[in-house]
């Protein structure tokens, strides 16, 4: 792709521009040295390709060329109800799932979504009230995770908070001008995790804080 295409020096359908310096300036592993990056596409988020020389355990330095997609950052949360024992979680369509193998690409999670301009606190809780309804202040932060670092750069920021179940009202949640049409599920912890055995949850950040929920979280035994 020439240095002039949208993306690089003119500005692509989202106005951005510089897509390709991305990692040409990365100095923090003396192994590693970028020679060279090419943007491939800059639809919605942005593939590259990047050339650089890598310092073997040998002293030998071999060139590589990795192609990464860069959709940013995000975050999720695990909402939960820890005197009724129970969790919060949503099904959507999710099309990459149902064109691999999923029976119906209807996918339960918990409530997600990028960070775009926001830091990742301010994230989560917008999300946690546009997919669940359930406003939540006091946060709690579990952990970070590069979901598939093999070609996928996002880092995805992992939170938890207390919701009222008793209070809670609706089943549906998203945004209807981004086209989300998203169904609210209140499960038991012991059923969740049942349907984690039984291939009913499939989704790896969820599957994550479940687990973490019953071994270090709110439902952890004493």
């Amino acid at each position: 792709m020439t240095s002039d295409a949208p993306g690089t020096t003119v500005p692509d359908h989202r106005g951005r521009t510089g897509l390709h310096l991305t990692g040409r300036d990365l100095d923090r592993n003396p192994r590693v040295r970028v020679d060279d990056v090419e943007l491939l596409a800059a639809g919605w988020h942005v593939l590259r390709a990047t050339t650089f020389r890598y310092r073997g355990d040998d002293g030998e330095w071999v060139t590589q060329t990795r192609e990464t997609y860069d959709r940013g950052n995000g975050a999720t949360i695990l909402l939960y109800d820890a005197t009724r024992r129970t969790v919060l979680l949503t099904r959507q369509f999710r099309y990459p799932v149902y064109v691999n193998d999923h029976p119906d690409g209807m996918l339960v999670e918990t409530a997600a979504g990028l960070l775009d301009d926001d830091d990742p606190v301010t994230a989560i809780r917008r999300e946690a009230e546009e997919e669940t309804g359930v406003r939540v202040d006091d946060v709690q932060h579990v952990f970070d995770v590069y979901m598939s670092p093999g070609s996928v750069t996002e880092r995805l920021h992992f939170f938890a908070a207390a919701y009222d179940g008793s209070t809670r009202e609706g089943d549906r949640g998203g945004l209807i001008d981004e086209g989300e049409e998203i169904e609210i599920l209140e499960y038991d912890i012991d059923q969740a995790l049942s349907m984690i055995r039984d291939g009913s949850i499939q989704d790896a950040k969820t599957i994550m804080l479940l687990q973490w929920a019953v071994l270090d979280g709110p439902f952890a035994r004493s």
